[in-house]
């Protein structure tokens, strides 16, 4: 369920703390020279000081297989779901996406990131910028009452100011008992449609947007999500909870 009791919503708040600190340590170890599988190391030690089950490590998909990793580092015009690899040595410029999952008390929560290595061109500034703002947008619309397509609309309202690219083919979800739970919560809708929000429901609300196109495709590995022009992507997300009719960001 991502209907949460409100000892669930307490280890919810628990569990983001621990989520929003162990990534935070990952972003102020991000620099030019650094391998992903650096960062992936790091999240994993950070989770596990902190008393958390990385949520991701494992995680099976059919038809794909088991994630190999605690974090999902995606660099460019990678969206989703990047693997992090020895070998793929960040460097100036680069956007890295970083998302992340925690489990505590059997809760789960999600959140994603994205930074550029050294100098931001103006152009990956208004990416940031705007996809974190889409991402507020979005939350200020999950009110008890509203619905799903209230956050859709506003996430898209603000990414289409920004001139930026929405992706359709991979959304927000439900969390809760499991990391990923109904209703699924789209980057763009209509106003007043789909499943009302209630008390107690848990979101995790991902704005994924691009400088170009938002059509994509999927690498060889099974699990990266490329955009299919080579835009470059930006990818960031929060946990909330409805509590007393407001959302509450459980990963900050």
């Amino acid at each position: 369920m991502n209907i949460l009791t409100p000892s669930e919503i307490n280890d919810i708040k628990i569990c983001g703390r621990k989520l929003s600190e162990a990534l935070d340590a990952v972003i102020k170890s991000i620099k030019a020279g650094a391998s992903t599988l650096d960062l992936d190391n790091i999240a994993f030690s950070e989770l596990e000081k902190r008393g958390c089950k990385p949520a991701f490590k494992d995680y099976y998909v059919e038809g794909i297989g088991q994630y190999p990793s605690t974090l999902c580092v995606s660099v460019n015009d990678e969206i989703v779901h990047g693997i992090p690899n020895k070998d793929r040595i960040l460097k100036n410029g680069d956007v890295v996406s970083l998302d992340i999952g925690a489990e505590y008390h059997h809760i789960f929560t999600d959140m994603a990131y994205t930074v550029v290595v050294g100098p931001i061109s103006k152009d990956k500034k208004r990416l940031l910028e705007g996809t974190k703002k889409s991402l507020e947008r979005g939350i200020e619309q999950a009110y008890f009452g509203h619905h799903i397509g209230d956050i859709g609309a506003a996430v898209e309202k603000e990414a289409e100011k920004y001139d930026l690219g929405i992706i359709r083919d991979y959304v927000g979800h439900g969390i809760g008992e499991q990391p990923h739970l109904p209703p699924q919560i789209p980057n763009y809708g209509i106003a007043g449609t789909g499943v009302q929000i209630v008390e107690g429901m848990a979101l995790a609300i991902e704005p994924m947007l691009t400088l170009g196109s938002e059509k994509t495709v999927v690498a060889s590995d099974g699990w990266t999500v490329k955009t299919a022009d080579g835009s470059l992507a930006a990818h960031f997300e929060h946990t909330v909870v409805i509590e007393n009719g407001k959302p509450i960001i459980v990963t900050k």
